[in-house]
């Protein structure tokens, strides 16, 4: 006998609470007792599979405001293949509105889909997520107990639009809020665009940290194919999920886990999607973290190593010129994106709706040549993040330096130095200060343990002055991120942070600072002695916190280089399965 798709039957793990007879034990018989009591029949439920759909849905995140609906087209889904759907609310982690920084509370995200995955009676899981943290730390959490699993984006809003022109979420901000301290526009014009920037539920139509992040998770091979891109209101995107659904009840028969799918060679091969998409410096950081967790050693060098093989391809801002996620999808989404580099590829790993990923990429095209570049026409020549090396950054630091002024992509300049994110905004306005375009703005006390959680800070404002003589761009350091839908010259994730005596802590006002990105190069232009003498100086800050999450956060948090996840969770180990009985 076997069991539907060809496969032999096997015990479900929700079998070892429900049993299948009366004789099973009190334990089984108090859990179907109750699953009565939620008012489900034993023919709705017992042998078939049992499907967890994570839903990051709530109030205050304007990205996931549609998932509650998705839900319902995964559990519709679910039922189709014979499965038993429960939803499951979890942490939703708006990046719009949590502070300090919701990147504070993505281990917090992946430790409680872990334990619920793994304290509940469920044979596999449908993730539910998008907006900026919610895709690593639902993956990373559902690779630690490795069950079959499907991923389901939220995927992009629609474009903004303002008079006449098409605006891209985040990057527009930006550049707009910057046009009204130059007194450019004024607060009626700022007031329709607060209208006008976002119009519908879902992430950043920008190739923004979510974007990049779900295209990670399509190219990884946990999405049903083209996933990543669909439009959040487009119809497709509930047929998408209806599909999910249908997916993860197969992927349970199959015992498919992720362990089958996350492997070395689908972490190179997201690294270089990434890479040629012009994708968010942040998804360094949570890929990292990701493959820590599936096993996989996956460091700063790789990304250095394959951004030198890889051309940029997605025209899509903010790296790219002018179309954003939704021209993406149209012009073929990352199918047609990965059919134009499958030499760069892995082809013949599994993904969750293929045996190959060569046999999913079978058929896909590209319909519109600007939008997603041929290779001989690409939007830069190699990967669009550079990861430096140097006394001030021992162990890493990186740039998207296809979102630079390409001139100060070799600059040498001495540095003002900001200690933290609130005096850097009360002073550096102040033309006491005496900033010019040729300076180097520093901030410090912005990584992991100093932000705390790392903050999305390392787009240092330009200084009021020289925005109205024009500055649009200087060369910014810091161990701070920086929104994926930004843009400048902007060093970020220095490790070790300043928090830890990395050596920004010992940066001074009026120190030189070069930087060279085609020489991959950041280095303080001070003498070892004098660094020396300055470290001996030096005073450890206190503690953020004397309790709580965060001091379980600041005990254990691991610097950017390794991704910035806990210690006890990211160390190899098994956990057993809780005993139903």
């Amino acid at each position: 006998m076997t069991g539907a798709g060809g496969h032999p039957p096997r015990e479900l793990r929700s079998s070892q609470w429900y049993g299948d007879s009366v004789s099973a034990g009190l334990r089984s018989f108090s859990h179907r007792a109750r699953t009565r009591q939620l008012g489900y029949l034993p023919e709705e439920h017992l042998g078939k599979p049992v499907i967890a759909v994570l839903n990051t849905w709530s109030d205050i995140n304007p990205c996931h405001s549609h998932l509650r609906d998705r839900a319902q087209a995964v559990k519709r889904g679910v039922w189709q293949a014979g499965g038993f759907p429960l939803e499951f609310p979890v942490s939703t982690l708006s990046e719009t509105f949590q502070k300090p920084t919701p990147m504070l509370y993505r281990n917090l995200l992946a430790m409680e889909t872990e334990e619920l995955l793994r304290s509940y009676p469920v044979d596999g899981a449908v993730l539910l997520g998008g907006c900026d943290k919610t895709t690593p730390a639902l993956l990373m959490g559902a690779a630690s107990v490795d069950l079959p699993a499907v991923f389901v984006p939220a995927g992009p809003m629609l474009p903004g639009h303002w008079r006449g022109e098409t605006l891209g979420s985040g990057t527009d901000m930006w550049k707009y809020w910057d046009d009204h301290r130059a007194g450019l526009i004024g607060d009626c014009e700022l007031t329709e665009l607060e209208s006008g920037l976002a119009r519908s539920p879902g992430h950043c139509m920008t190739m923004g940290t979510a974007s990049t992040l779900t295209a990670a998770a399509e190219a990884l091979g946990v999405t049903v194919p083209g996933a990543s891109s669909i439009p959040a209101v487009d119809s497709g995107h509930d047929r998408m999920a209806a599909a999910s659904g249908l997916r993860i009840v197969e992927l349970v028969r199959r015992d498919l886990r992720l362990s089958r799918i996350l492997t070395p060679d689908a972490f190179e091969d997201a690294v270089t999607t990434v890479l040629g998409l012009g994708g968010s410096t942040n998804a360094v950081i949570h890929l990292i973290a990701l493959a820590g967790r599936a096993g996989v050693k996956l460091t700063l060098d790789d990304f250095d190593r394959i951004a030198r093989t890889v051309p940029v391809l997605a025209n899509v801002r903010p790296g790219g010129e002018k179309y954003l996620m939704e021209d993406f999808h149209f012009a073929g989404g990352l199918p047609g994106f990965l059919s134009r580099i499958t030499d760069l590829l892995h082809l013949d790993r599994p993904t969750v709706a293929h045996d190959t990923l060569r046999e999913q990429l079978a058929g896909a095209r590209v319909h519109h040549d600007d939008v997603i570049r041929p290779r001989d026409n690409p939007v830069a020549g190699e990967g669009g993040v550079a990861v430096l090396r140097g006394n001030l950054c021992p162990d890493g630091a990186v740039i998207k330096h296809i979102a630079a002024d390409p001139r100060l992509l070799r600059h040498t300049g001495p540095a003002v130095v900001f200690d933290d994110y609130r005096t850097m905004q009360r002073t550096i306005h102040d033309p006491a200060l005496g900033i010019t375009p040729d300076h180097v703005l520093v901030l410090r006390g912005s990584g992991p343990k100093g932000g705390p959680g790392m903050p999305e800070y390392g787009m240092l404002p330009i200084p009021d002055h020289l925005l109205k003589q024009g500055v649009r761009d200087m060369v910014r350091i810091s161990d701070a991120r920086m929104s994926g839908t930004s843009y400048g010259t902007c060093v970020l994730h220095v490790a070790p942070e300043s928090h830890v005596g990395g050596p920004l802590a010992l940066v001074r006002t009026g120190d030189l600072i070069t930087l060279d990105v085609a020489a991959r190069r950041l280095q303080l232009d001070v003498s070892d002695e004098e660094l020396a003498r300055r470290r001996a100086d030096w005073t450890a800050p206190p503690a953020r916190y004397e309790r709580g999450y965060g001091a379980l956060y600041s005990e254990q948090i691991t610097q950017a280089d390794t991704g910035c996840d806990f210690a006890f969770l990211a160390r190899p180990g098994t956990v057993p399965d809780p005993y139903a009985g």
